[in-house]
């Protein structure tokens, strides 16, 4: 017995000197361990090798104008087969993307749902990321509905100047003014089915269709198709028949979602802070969404195979929130179902029914 005490006593003793050595060595422990980061993050050149053939869906922003510390300004990035696509560039995107080791410089074009505040407003830093990740010596091509060019216009003129300086200090060979920015390829639709095809080649499709977020005009959604894997985006709107259309069969319904109950408490807030105008803007966001609940609806009629919901409105702080968030949906669709949050990862391998839900790997 006293022996065995001895050996506890001994080994008490030796592991506070190990923790007191640490303590002492942590600034080159930690510098060693920054060092193999570092080395990881820059040799990342080309960051989607390594992926399987298929559909790859990352949330860079699930969130919306609230400040909320998981989910960032709505952006969404795709990758089909070894071809990146970003769809809205709300604050943080770029950072985003690079916290998920996926490198700007790759970024083949961006698609645009509409241009509320919150889903333009990381475009800048998008845009100078993948001009000097890429080297770029030709503009981002920006995909959007009509007024494109007027939000690319204000964006480029802002960001002049910062153009300048990195070509004065760097060099053009780094970073080519050419390549600065983005070019707009505006859509309009025609006819009543108001969809359009805007990329078919080959295994890839991408198709843009109205949705309803009025008085937000146009507002679209997005269907893309890489080999037998489908994705749609629902961008902001209200419950949609478009979105329902598009959605048959689908692999991944991406759907906007608030909830008038939890919103409502924030309404109430802000009325009884006497703080009257943001109580109405609360009360009046109301009328343009989809909740939880009628997404819900949508996916499991179109028979979607998971469900995702994005744009979250309103925060949801607390632990817990999330499934009082999706309690109501999760009782009509009959499928995987998650409220989506910065960072998450869904892989849809070519050839499988599969769907892998996570964070990047």
């Amino acid at each position: 017995m006293k022996r065995r005490a001895k050996m506890f006593g001994w080994t008490i003793a030796i592991l506070l000197v190990m923790a007191a050595l640490g303590w002492w060595q942590r600034g080159p422990i930690t510098v060693a361990l920054m060092q193999r980061q570092v080395m990881a993050l820059t040799a990342n050149a080309d960051s989607l090798a390594g992926l399987p053939d298929g559909l790859h869906v990352g949330l860079c922003g699930a969130g919306s104008p609230f400040p909320d510390a998981k989910r960032s300004g709505p952006c969404t990035v795709v990758v089909a087969g070894k071809r990146m696509f970003v769809f809205d560039a709300g604050a943080g995107a770029a950072r985003n993307l690079a916290l998920m080791r996926l490198n700007a410089g790759q970024i083949e074009a961006l698609f645009f749902t509409h241009y509320h505040s919150d889903h333009i407003d990381g475009l800048g830093e998008l845009m100078v990321q993948r001009w000097i990740q890429r080297t770029a010596q030709q503009p981002m091509p920006i995909h959007g509905p009509v007024g494109l060019e007027q939000v690319l216009q204000g964006f480029q003129a802002a960001y002049t100047l910062d153009k300048g300086y990195r070509t004065g200090h760097h060099g053009d060979k780094v970073v080519p003014p050419a390549g600065f920015g983005g070019r707009a390829l505006p859509f309009e639709f025609s006819g009543e089915a108001q969809r359009k095809v805007l990329l078919s080649e080959g295994d890839l499709e991408i198709v843009a269709f109205a949705v309803d977020h009025g008085p937000v005009h146009p507002s679209v959604g997005y269907r893309i198709r890489y080999k037998d894997r489908t994705l749609v985006l629902s961008g902001d709107t209200i419950a949609s028949a478009a979105v329902a259309r598009e959605s048959k069969g689908v692999d991944l319904l991406l759907h906007e979602a608030l909830s008038p109950q939890l919103l409502g408490m924030v309404e109430h807030g802000f009325a009884a802070a006497g703080r009257a105008p943001l109580a109405q803007i609360m009360h009046d966001v109301l009328n343009y969404h989809t909740t939880p609940e009628q997404a819900a609806e949508i996916a499991q009629a179109a028979g979607v195979k998971a469900l995702v919901f994005n744009h979250i409105v309103p925060p949801l702080p607390l632990a817990g929130l999330e499934q009082a968030f999706a309690q109501g949906a999760s009782q009509i669709y009959r499928g995987p179902l998650r409220v989506g949050a910065d960072g998450d990862w869904f892989s849809l391998p070519a050839g499988s029914q599969t769907i892998e839900m996570g964070k990047r790997p």
